[in-house]
């Protein structure tokens, strides 16, 4: 177990390398640790989630306009991600909502130039995502929980990396070997649990309600690219996890809502 703990803090510096914008002082990386790195996506998400609410109570400690600091919170995660996970939903949005045969899909999925319904998906999130987020911050209540959707995210992501069939032309087909061993999986369940856990110490059912809401998006969002795409990809999980994201933040915004009917 020390091992592996071992091995999973090299494999979170790995993926911090992949996942996080911002520059790190070195560069890591190790093949035989791929797996490990991936189980280390949901202690990605929990960094990303804990900046995410720091930016929300800095700016409410600013007095910022609320609709000004619910722009910002807005585009925070995605800024600190890189944008890795956006671009992989404008990439399936594309993909997978020109309806054609999964011959052109493939080539649309990985044409680098920008179509038509990448463009329509994105507004669409970032008009939903703002609303949600404009109202969770103007409650004043439960954005902590983004660090809890944040890991859940995640865990679906890089569970999904080990459970799901892989389109041949998926990085992460090429990167795992065929004996990854229990213990990754065992730990993506556990920061998937732990996560569920502090959403309802936090917010009680809400959070768990929450919670649901973002694995349920997930899984929402992946049935039909992954059955469509015969496989799943970076791509697709990306698309996914953004989702999921989406109706987590959306959860919150209606529990905020139900909180102030009662």
């Amino acid at each position: 177990m020390v091992n592996f703990m071992l091995k999973l803090a090299k494999g979170f510096y790995m993926a911090l390398g992949m996942f996080w914008a911002v520059p790190l002082p070195f560069h890591v990386w190790d093949e035989k640790l791929t797996a490990v790195m991936i189980a280390s996506f949901p202690l990605v998400g929990a960094l990303i989630g804990a900046v995410w609410w720091a930016a929300g109570l800095l700016l409410v400690m600013l007095e910022l306009p609320v609709m000004l600091a619910a722009a910002i919170l807005t585009l925070a995660p995605f800024f600190v991600a890189g944008f890795i996970h956006l671009d992989g939903y404008m990439d399936t949005s594309d993909a997978h909502l020109s309806r054609r045969p999964l011959e052109d899909k493939l080539r649309i999925l990985k044409d680098p130039h920008v179509g038509a319904f990448a463009v329509i998906m994105v507004a669409v999130l970032f008009l939903l995502q703002f609303a949600a987020v404009y109202t969770v911050v103007d409650g004043g209540r439960y954005f902590a929980l983004v660090i809890a959707v944040c890991v859940l995210s995640r865990s679906c992501s890089a569970l999904s990396i080990f459970v799901l069939h892989h389109m041949p032309q998926s990085n992460y087909a090429a990167m795992l070997g065929e004996k990854t061993g229990i213990l990754p999986k065992i730990f993506i369940v556990i920061a998937g649990a732990g996560a569920v856990a502090f959403a309802f110490l936090y917010a009680g059912a809400f959070g768990l309600i929450a919670s649901a809401a973002v694995i349920l998006g997930y899984a929402w969002a992946m049935r039909p690219v992954y059955k469509g795409f015969g496989g799943a990809s970076g791509d697709l999980l990306g698309y996914s996890q953004v989702r999921g994201e989406l109706c987590g933040l959306i959860a919150l915004a209606l529990l905020q809502g139900v909180e102030r009917w009662f």
